[in-house]
């Protein structure tokens, strides 16, 4: 099923399977960052489009998920031991202009990525994560931390691997199909892609120890200084996020400096795979300095005309 064609990329003491469209595209790099518990074929209807559009693209698996190596340490999937693996594929990939394009843990490791200069960007793109700032400042009330419940349920050791792959690991397609708006988007072929990821020997495990991490490195990052976004950047976001409140996405232009945002009504977390048409609309519009339409004017764009009926 999945259509990707693979390579694999030796960086930051790891091996990581990367997916590769269109080796030396003269627009440069692409690198497409996934989330959980995805992989990076939830980009397959992006890769096309971009290699079709002049880039080199790489998807890498990041470290624990798909082929690529699973350390076995908690601390092995710290926000830095991540950001040194996006900037060694960068310098791996030999490009100078970089595009570095993320959804869900791609997205918060894009963040740091972008606001620590790990190396240059000419573009960001975010999907669905907000930024570290807004994303801490909703923590600190209940409606947000209501729904980042399972962030603390993945601290207890063994339980949450356990409940993942329980019964074929169907919770990992059900993390999909429970929460998606548009289930078409979703059906067995797709999941099982996803399931089959995580239960290799040690993924379950390393995925979850990204949430680990992260919450065993917050009393650091609070007192991290975070320094404007100075990357032109855009950031697509499905309203209809079962984890992530819209609000969060409020005061994102204070910190970054050239920000364009747009909204998908009626869409949910899994944005490039639940509404890739939109989504793909908005990226080429904005790749290629064009005015970027909101979702009602792509919708209304596909729509007959009733006058005509």
């Amino acid at each position: 099923m999945d259509p990707l064609v693979y390579d694999t990329k030796t960086v930051n003491g790891v091996e990581l399977e990367v997916a590769v469209a269109n080796p030396g595209g003269e627009r440069g790099l692409a690198l497409l960052v996934h989330g959980f518990p995805e992989s990076a074929f939830s980009w397959r209807f992006q890769i096309p489009m971009l290699a079709e559009m002049g880039y080199e693209v790489w998807a890498p698996n990041t470290r624990g998920y798909r082929n690529s190596d699973k350390p076995p340490k908690v601390s092995d999937y710290s926000i830095d031991h991540l950001l040194d693996d996006l900037g060694a594929l960068i310098d791996l990939s030999g490009h100078e202009r970089v595009t570095l394009m993320a959804h869900d843990w791609g997205a918060i490791q894009a963040w740091m990525f972008a606001i620590r200069k790990v190396r240059p960007l000419e573009r960001l793109v975010i999907m669905n994560v907000p930024h570290p700032t807004c994303g801490q400042r909703e923590l600190r009330r209940f409606r947000q931390l209501r729904k980042s419940w399972y962030i603390f349920a993945f601290q207890i050791p063994k339980l949450p691997e356990w409940a993942l792959l329980r019964n074929d690991a169907r919770p990992i397609a059900e993390v999909f199909t429970s929460s998606t708006r548009d289930p078409n988007r979703f059906p067995p072929e797709i999941t099982d892609e996803f399931r089959r990821s995580a239960q290799r020997p040690g993924a379950m495990t390393a995925m979850v120890n990204y949430y680990r991490a992260l919450v065993r490195g917050a009393r650091s990052a609070r007192k991290e200084v975070l320094a404007p976004v100075d990357t032109p950047t855009l950031m697509i976001w499905g309203e209809e996020d079962v984890a992530l409140s819209k609000e969060t996405t409020d005061g994102t232009d204070e910190y970054v400096r050239n920000l364009t945002l747009r909204f998908l009504p009626g869409v949910s977390h899994w944005v490039q795979q639940e509404s890739p048409e939109e989504v793909n609309t908005m990226l080429a519009a904005w790749l290629n300095d064009e005015p970027v339409p909101e979702a009602d004017e792509i919708r209304s764009a596909r729509l007959p005309d009733p006058a005509l009926h």
